[in-house]
C-alpha cells in the first residue's frame, strides 16, 4: 500500500512552465494517489494504466509535449517495466525514470538501475520520499541538459560533440562539415520532425539562397554513410508531406 504522509509543506511552485511526468502505474489506488500528490506540488501529471499505453505516449512525444520525468511501474501488463526502460535507453532519450516496484531484492534493484532507470523506491513507499526523490532527479535533470553533450549515441551511430567524429557500427565515418551538422541536430532531438526550411534555417542560415532539394542531396549522401541498406532507412527516416526525423 501507499503511504499516504503528503508533505505539509510543498516546495514553491517552479519557475517556468511546470514540469510533465509520465506516471505508468496499472494499480488504480496508487496510480490516483501519485497523480494527485505531484498535481499538489505544481507538475503536470499524465497517468498510464499499462506499458503499451506508455510506450504510445513516449513514442508520440514532440519537442512540446516530452516528458521532464518517468515513474514506472515493473509488473505492468502488456509491456512490463524493464523492457519499456530498455527501449527508452535504446533510443537515446536520457528522460530520468525513478521506478516503483514491490521487488525489493538488491538483485532487483541493480537490474533496474542497470537497464537504465535513474532512481528506485520499493513499495510501500512514503510519499514524502517520493516527491523529495521526483524533486531530485527533476534538477539533476536540468542541470545537466544544461550542459554540452559531449557525446551523443543512439542505436549504433555515436557522435562526439567536440572531436567532429562519428562512428557508426564501431567503424567511424567521413562527414562533411554540413553532414556532420545535420547529424548532430538530428540526434539532438530525436524522434523531432525537421522540414526542409527548418534544416536550411539552421544548418545553411536564413541567407541561403539555394533550394530545398540541397537538404535532399545531404540526407542522401548522409543514409549511404550511416544506413546498412539507404534504400530502406533505420535512422534518418522520411516523414512524407513533412520533412525527416532521426529514429
Amino acid at each position: 500500500m501507499l503511504a499516504l504522509d503528503m508533505p505539509k509543506n510543498p516546495a514553491p511552485a517552479e519557475i517556468g512552465p511546470p514540469s510533465r511526468i509520465l506516471v505508468v502505474e496499472d494499480e488504480e489506488l496508487i496510480r490516483e494517489m501519485l497523480v494527485l500528490a505531484l498535481e499538489e506540488e505544481g507538475y503536470q501529471v499524465i497517468p498510464a494504466t499499462d506499458g503499451r499505453t506508455a510506450l504510445t505516449y513516449l513514442q508520440n512525444a514532440e519537442t512540446n509535449t516530452s516528458f521532464d520525468l518517468v515513474i514506472l511501474d515493473l509488473m505492468l501488463p502488456h509491456v512490463n517495466g524493464l523492457d519499456l526502460c530498455r527501449w527508452v535507453r535504446h533510443q537515446g532519450n536520457l528522460v530520468p525514470i525513478l521506478i516503483l516496484s514491490a521487488k525489493s531484492s538488491e538483485t532487483d534493484r541493480v537490474l533496474g538501475l542497470e537497464v537504465g532507470a535513474d532512481d528506485y523506491i520499493s513499495k510501500p513507499f512514503s510519499t514524502r520520499e517520493l516527491i523529495a526523490r521526483c524533486r531530485a532527479l527533476l534538477r539533476r535533470h536540468r542541470f545537466s541538459s544544461n550542459l554540452p553533450k559531449p557525446v551523443l549515441q543512439i542505436g549504433n551511430i555515436t557522435l562526439y560533440t567536440q572531436e567532429c567524429r562519428v562512428f557508426a557500427r564501431d567503424e567511424e565515418i567521413n562527414l562533411s562539415p554540413k553532414e556532420f551538422r545535420i547529424l548532430e541536430l538530428f540526434m539532438t532531438h530525436p524522434k523531432r520532425v525537421w522540414s526542409r526550411e527548418q534544416l536550411i534555417d539552421q544548418i545553411w542560415g536564413v541567407d541561403f539562397l539555394g533550394d530545398t532539394k540541397t537538404v535532399d542531396v545531404h540526407i542522401r549522401w548522409l543514409r549511404e554513410k550511416l544506413e546498412k541498406d539507404p534504400s530502406q532507412p533505420e535512422y534518418i527516416i522520411t516523414v512524407r508531406g513533412f520533412g525527416y526525423r532521426f529514429g
